[in-house]
């Protein structure tokens, strides 16, 4: 039987330097690929696309990961942009938010936003976001841990039922919550480190950078919700 294939977005960078190049590029952390690989399963990348090729592509997939990286611009939710508010990513914003409601309408493939992507789901669905907050990263460029608390009943509650450190770097935040999601896991200073929609479809968001991390449940869990939904054959 063939490995789960999951799709992977990506940063659309104007500069990425490797040997003598430096070039623009689409490219992710290997942390990304290595996680899904780890787990048993095969990555792709999705770089920045046509919106409209979102439905198209889903069923080619068994997964989807929408990964961390720039601030969600804030027109995308109704709000100004604070001045600690990240440059736009306009291209990554279009494309990352068709997937999500391509996948949702679909609603078989597992999805898993991380950081930046359970931000994007949050939007999607019509939430907002807390533009800056504090103690959520140590220093530019430094990862850090803090402990998520799980809810009881949820879906992260079942994964990870106990508390758990995890690794973090942001500095947004989920505020009101989107269409249908609820709450599933808290951060102890009670800001929203996990989210997720009830029912059949395996959806969930998470703060913090499992990729960067030992704890392997998450992914676990999303490649077995693939075992259950397998794309169709063509």
């Amino acid at each position: 039987m063939p490995k789960p294939l999951i799709g992977i977005t990506t940063y659309l960078e104007k500069s990425a330097r490797y040997g003598p190049w430096d070039v623009p590029a689409a490219l992710a952390p290997s942390g990304y690929h290595e996680y899904v690989q780890a787990c048993g399963g095969t990555a792709v990348l999705l770089p920045p696309d046509d919106p409209e090729t979102a439905e198209e592509l889903l069923p080619r997939l068994d997964g989807l990961v929408i990964a961390g990286g720039p601030d969600v611009d804030p027109a995308r939710y109704g709000a100004v942009r604070d001045e600690r508010t990240g440059a736009p990513a306009p291209e990554r914003d279009a494309w990352e938010l068709a997937l999500i409601r391509a996948a949702l309408t679909e609603g078989r493939i597992p999805l898993l936003g991380i950081c930046r992507g359970m931000q994007a789901l949050n939007v999607a669905l019509g939430g907002t976001l807390v533009q800056h907050i504090e103690g959520h990263v140590k220093a530019p460029g430094v990862m850090s841990e803090h402990r998520v608390l799980p809810v009881a009943g949820t879906r992260y509650g079942e994964i990870a039922p106990e508390p758990t450190d995890v690794p973090t770097y942001h500095h947004q935040a989920v505020d009101r919550l989107g269409r249908d999601l609820i709450v599933s896991a808290r951060a102890l200073d009670g800001t929203v480190e996990a989210v997720e929609l009830p029912g059949p479809q395996w959806v969930l968001g998470v703060q913090w950078h499992p990729e960067r991390g030992r704890d392997v449940r998450v992914m676990r869990s999303l490649l077995a919700a693939t075992a259950l939904t397998a794309a169709p054959v063509a």
